[in-house]
């Protein structure tokens, strides 16, 4: 077969012409009689070099673009000389062995040209892939760094705001149920929860009144507090603020000429240990963004309490990465990323609600249960693992996945694409909703007929929810997603159960006791730390199309568990699952002739909790540890 023919072209840095090219357009038609018609340059019989990208220490060029603009592959371009000294070859060897590419700026398109190794030319060899302006440099630096986005919501997720106002219409509407409500424990449950809002109530009354509250016994005045000016958005403002850790309290103004603005807000425990993950040792783990329905001055208020020294966003870029959707619109990541600050395929959301998001993003979202201070207080520690750690260990499942296989898979494989490669032979790159089991949790607990009355102040999203009857069951309580290709038939049954650490990881029987699918890896972790033992998953590669993962649990080197299925989140967390049965039936043999047998009923804790909703009230140990992520290792089937 003869050499196909591409299409003449000069070739120019700027101004400067460093040779002549052809170029052969990637198409379904791409013969000689649609010359010039596949090409994606603005003249084709030229290709114009703006600007050289920046080199990457460990990165290719194109495994960084296959990450961010899969298969955008527009035409292959080689040198029509052989000489080693035109500037055409200088810009390929700077090319290749410096890791970067050479762009071509079309409007807010990029064409990146990245020089590739040949089988067959002798000449200089180049692809050219489209990618949005902007994204290919930001994207680079995050992967070099081993970095993902998170984006936070704020309400109900990190925080419950409320003022004034938002206290008299909760406190009206639950009096209201109080009053048409025959259950004698959903009253005291009911009376409990108007309790507490009182109480609040009573303290920001003092607050606004006085500029001080009294706690303990103690008289607390407020301190003033400079916020920094956000350029274009506010100006330097000073605040007066009570905070009361102890109860993880906040007391704000958001105008501080206007008492009517002022609001308590109770932040979300293990926020901390959250927080000191993100940016530990110093070390920049996620690059954090919020998105939030809630009015701008107030959600940048929320977020300096949340990050009062700036560390996960600095105060020049408050403007680009504090995202206010207007009500009535859904979330999404693309306007979060508007301005090309990273792809959504490399970022994860934090959010107690799923259906607020794009559904393109939906599996990106590890949804909590919503934050209810007043409707269940004791919820925050009926777990083994508090909510903010569990978010924190999925975070930090997510990031090792993602760059584990960027690093084992990707990269290797781009290592062995050459210029004569067809586009389909290029790797599939790592996605964060490979490795985030995605699921929307029912704010009902324990089968109750009725919701809690939403908490907090959100601005527009407070004006939405406000404007319809408050006793009503709440927006939140959306269908739990269903999964598919479930490992096993009780999937379905512990997506819409809340988590129990109380009670016993299996029964006697064997079946697994109200936990969640992502909370089987987090569990299991958990035992890990505080048995000082280190938990693996190894990823095993399988033939079969039906079911393509196989993933084994390492508990202190020892094989505990095996999961398959079709994605290897669904394997994981059914190896999971099973390496928690099989250490619960261990622990059963072990203490069985010690005991007696297990009695399960004597191991649950008795109800403690006055509002009748939450059946478990225990206390857990504190999260403080500041894990790595978790190492995976991999193998193939055969391999031992």
């Amino acid at each position: 077969m003869g050499r196909r023919v591409g299409i003449s072209c000069k070739v120019y840095h700027g101004d400067v012409f460093l040779g002549e090219a052809e170029a052969f357009p990637i198409s379904n038609n791409n013969s000689s009689s649609s010359k010039g018609q596949g090409l994606p340059f603005p003249n084709s019989n030229e290709i114009r070099i703006d600007h050289l990208a920046p080199p990457s220490e460990r990165c290719p060029p194109l495994s960084v673009l296959q990450t961010i603009s899969p298969f955008a592959v527009r035409c292959k371009v080689q040198a029509k000389s052989l000489s080693e000294l035109s500037l055409l070859h200088r810009l390929y060897l700077s090319c290749f062995q410096e890791r970067k590419s050479a762009v071509v700026v079309i409007g807010n398109e990029e064409l990146h040209l990245v020089a590739m190794p040949s089988k067959v030319e002798k000449v200089s060899c180049f692809w050219c892939c489209s990618v949005q302006t902007g994204l290919y440099a930001s994207c680079l630096g995050m992967l070099n760094l081993r970095c993902l986005a998170i984006v936070f919501d704020l309400d109900e997720t990190l925080i419950v705001a409320n003022t004034m106002k938002s206290f008299e219409d909760r406190i009206e509407a639950l009096s209201r149920r109080i009053d048409g409500e025959n259950d004698p424990i959903r009253v005291s449950g009911m009376s409990a929860e108007l309790k507490r809002y009182i109480e609040d109530k009573d303290l920001l009354k003092q607050y606004i009144e006085m500029d001080t509250v009294s706690e303990g016994g103690r008289s607390i005045s407020a301190q003033n507090e400079e916020v920094p000016p956000v350029p274009g958005i506010q100006e330097k403002i000073v605040r007066p603020i009570i905070r009361l850790p102890e109860r993880n309290i906040v007391l704000t103004r958001i105008n501080p000429e206007n008492h009517d603005t002022s609001v308590i807000v109770r932040l979300r425990p293990a926020w901390e240990d959250l927080r000191s993950y993100l940016t530990a040792k110093g070390r920049r783990r996620f690059e954090v963004y919020v998105c939030t329905m809630a009015e701008r001055d107030y959600a940048l208020e929320m977020w300096r309490l949340l990050d009062p020294d700036a560390h996960l966003i600095s105060s020049k870029q408050l403007v680009d990465r504090v995202v206010c959707v207007k009500s009535g619109l859904k979330k999404s990541l693309q306007h979060v990323f508007q301005d090309s600050v990273c792809h959504p395929r490399m970022a994860m959301v934090i959010d107690d609600r799923l259906q607020v998001w794009d559904d393109k993003d939906q599996p990106r979202v590890h949804v909590v249960p919503p934050f209810t201070p007043y409707y269940a207080p004791q919820a925050e520690m009926a777990n083994a693992v508090p909510v903010l750690c569990v978010a924190r260990n999925v975070a930090c499942n997510v990031r090792g996945g993602f760059f584990k296989e960027f690093d084992e898979n990707l990269l290797q494989k781009i290592y062995e694409v050459n210029y004569e490669n067809e586009i389909v032979d290029l790797p599939t790159a790592p996605d964060v909703s490979d490795y985030l089991i995605s699921e929307d949790v029912n704010s009902a607990q324990n089968n109750n007929r009725e919701a809690p009355i939403v908490e907090g102040m959100t601005g527009s999203e407070a004006e939405h929810r406000m404007n319809r009857p408050v006793n009503i069951s709440d927006e939140r309580q959306t269908k739990p997603q269903t999964l598919s290709n479930r490992s096993s038939p009780d999937d379905e049954m512990l997506i819409d159960q809340p988590f129990a650490s109380n009670r016993n990881l299996c029964n006697e029987s064997g079946q697994s006791n109200l936990l969640a699918p992502s909370m089987f890896i987090s569990v299991l972790q958990e035992i890990g730390r505080r048995c000082d033992s280190k938990v693996d998953f190894r990823f095993i590669n399988r033939s079969s199309k039906d079911l393509q993962y196989s993933v084994e649990v390492l508990f202190s080197s020892e094989k505990i568990g095996l999961g398959m299925g079709r994605t290897m989140k669904e394997a994981q967390s059914q190896a999971a699952e099973n390496a928690l049965r099989n250490l619960a039936r261990d622990y059963v043999s072990f203490i069985a002739p010690v005991t007696g047998g297990v009695d399960t009923e004597t191991t649950k804790h008795p109800c403690g909790n006055e509002n009748g909703f939450l059946k478990e009230n225990y206390s857990s140990q504190d999260e403080s540890a500041k894990k790595e992520d978790l190492p995976v290792t991999s193998t193939s089937e055969n391999s031992k």
